[in-house]
This record gives structure tokens, sequence and C-alpha cells, in this order.
């Protein structure tokens, strides 16, 4: 099942959207995505925790998407 993380669930106003076959590949690119982006050299294990909590799978309703 694909996997992904909207980067606007951890960091509002960003529109990157990271999608794969895992969570390792979604963090692969969403690091790769901070790097690059936000200009992160060092990411916070507290945002990478934050981070890997935001991923879901792709058919997964999420509250703000459902109306919650």
């Amino acid at each position: 099942m694909t996997k992904v993380l909207r980067c606007s669930d951890v960091n509002p106003g960003c529109s990157f959207e990271a999608r794969g076959n895992s969570e390792a590949e979604v963090m692969s690119k969403t690091t790769e995505h901070a790097r690059v982006v936000h200009h992160m050299r060092v990411i916070p294990d507290e945002l990478l925790s934050k981070t890997q909590g935001a991923i879901h799978d792709a058919d997964e309703a999420r509250g703000q998407k459902a109306g919650l």
C-alpha cells in the first residue's frame, strides 16, 4: 500500500508531498526535501519523530480532509 506524507502536516504552508511503497522510502524523500527546500543541514530527532508519525496510507482519510 502506498504511504504518503504531506509536509504541511508538519510544516504548515509547504505543499510538498512524498509518496512511496514504505515509510523508509517516504522518509528518504522527505529528508532530502527538508535539506534542499527548507535548508535544514541537521534534522532534529523530535522533528524526525513528528514526521514519521504523520506518514499514513494514501487511502486513509485524514482528519482535516474528512471534515473532523
